[in-house]
């Protein structure tokens, strides 16, 4: 064992067991996850992640990082965040939440989730320390807090030259806050949580502009009036510099391609990137990699006052590779079927622009399952000009809204006779395809399976999609 594996305790060792025997043991882990607090059940506190990362000697420090937060398309832009570094061959670890089918997607390593066996042993190597902070502290540790500090640990012993975090809720409070990021990214603010973040996007924007720190540089999506000026307050109590989209970056142009968009860029030094391709749907996709790029030029210190801008071919090698699963995925042909994670008002607005967009469906067919704690009555509200009949169902979490209660509420949006209800996703999907098809016309029909992530990651194991 080398004298770094000694001395730090969050160093993943070699073992000389099966490889076989890890996979295996991935299932006692999340089961021991499980038992602790779940991500919806919440204590606003960075003490217990923080002394946590005190036993473990901060590996969080050993590394420069992205911060990203807001309230939609913050694992898109993390994923194309991390593709541009990739593609100037630096070596990164992504942080993002929730997952889509399996927990170690949430981890990963140049673009590839860590797999199972670093992921127990990840878990076993701190476990002891988990155990002694959970005995120090008032409240145990939580589900997401252990995750947390799993990837901190995995990205200091790769190691790796930048690491790209995705906040899970908030910002101020939210365990990944004890980085210090070089850049924060705040992507759009919406309603969303507000029974833990504030009932306006101003007011949710103080929790989520809390991860801008002393001196860092603020990359800033277009945001609700409120919202923008408690970003700019916060940013000039930390003497942080702020980028905005529509002043010192943006969209220039965009047009609908095959497979995706064609967009041109503005950087922060006020040039163009021209004839970039991105393979992802939607005006939010191309406001999301606006967002991607000015934190990358950002990170790399290029634009603003020194001017300059990115290698372009660098740039469109790296957007035009970019994936985003669950992200209006198209998982099925003939008839098409969808896949979106929208689980909130503005998620679901964007789906539907997009979609009419760049799909030309001539009947679309909804299949439904949501969790309990969302608004449900704008997310359906949102969908309704778009979707001819919906199927509502239920997934097989917790958090999930029960079947009745979320049809209940679907009727009184949509009408008795576009809804129908089926309580497992497999019918449900069955039935919506059935309903699609009925007009006979194959190639215009479609369904989409969407409100929320966990749905949409159960849809992509019973429709085989890897």
């Amino acid at each position: 064992m080398s004298d770094k594996a000694e001395q730090n305790p969050y160093t993943i060792r070699p073992t000389n067991a099966d490889p076989a025997e890890p996979v295996a043991e991935l299932s006692d882990v999340e089961a021991a996850l499980a038992q602790r607090w779940p991500e919806n059940k919440l204590e606003p506190s960075l003490d217990r992640i923080a002394a946590l990362m005190d036993i473990l000697g901060s590996p969080q420090r050993s590394y420069p990082s992205i911060h990203i937060t807001g309230t939609n398309g913050k694992t898109s832009t993390a994923r194309m965040v991390e593709q541009l570094l990739n593609s100037f061959e630096l070596r990164t670890g992504r942080y993002t939440s929730p997952h889509v089918e399996s927990v170690t997607e949430r981890i990963s390593l140049d673009g590839t989730p860590i797999s199972a066996e670093q992921f127990v042993e990840t878990y076993r190597d701190i476990e002891p320390y988990l155990r002694m902070v959970d005995e120090q502290q008032p409240v145990a540790l939580s589900f997401f807090e252990v995750l947390t500090a799993m990837a901190y640990a995995a990205f200091a012993d790769a190691p790796v030259d930048v690491a790209v975090v995705e906040v899970g809720m908030g910002g101020s409070w939210d365990a990944t806050n004890v980085i210090d990021a070089d850049v924060a990214v705040i992507a759009p603010i919406s309603l969303d949580h507000t029974d833990k973040l504030g009932n306006t996007t101003g007011e949710i924007a103080v929790e989520k502009s809390g991860i801008m720190k002393p001196g860092a540089i603020a990359v800033v999506a277009q945001q609700q009036l409120d919202a923008a000026q408690t970003i700019l307050k916060r940013a000039v109590e930390v003497d942080a510099t702020v980028a905005r989209e529509g002043m010192e970056f943006g969209v220039r142009h965009r047009e609908v391609a095959i497979g995706g968009q064609l967009l041109t860029l503005r950087g922060l030094g006020g040039e163009d990137y021209e004839d970039i391709f991105l393979p992802l749907h939607g005006e939010h996709q191309a406001q999301n990699a606006a967002l991607a790029l000015a934190a990358v030029e950002a990170f790399f210190g290029v634009g603003g006052a020194r001017g300059g801008k990115l290698d372009i071919d660098k740039v469109r090698q790296a957007f035009s590779g970019v994936s985003s699963p669950g992200r209006l995925e198209v998982v099925r042909r003939s008839p098409t079927i969808l896949l979106d994670a929208a689980h909130n008002p503005a998620g679901a607005e964007a789906t539907v622009a997009a979609i009419n967009e760049s799909f030309g469906f001539t009947k679309l067919v909804g299949v439904i399952a949501t969790s309990g704690d969302k608004d449900v009555s704008g997310l359906l509200s949102a969908f309704e000009p778009l979707l001819a009949e919906v199927v509502i169902t239920q997934n097989s979490t917790h958090r999930r809204m029960p079947v009745d209660q979320l049809a209940a509420t679907a009727v009184e949006i949509f009408g008795e006779d576009r809804v129908q209800v089926e309580l497992r996703l497999d019918e449900a999907i069955d039935a919506a395809v059935t309903l699609a098809e009925e007009d006979g016309d194959l190639g215009g029909c479609g369904v989409l399976v969407t409100g929320s992530v966990i749905t949409v990651g159960e849809a992509r194991l019973l429709l085989g999609r890897k």
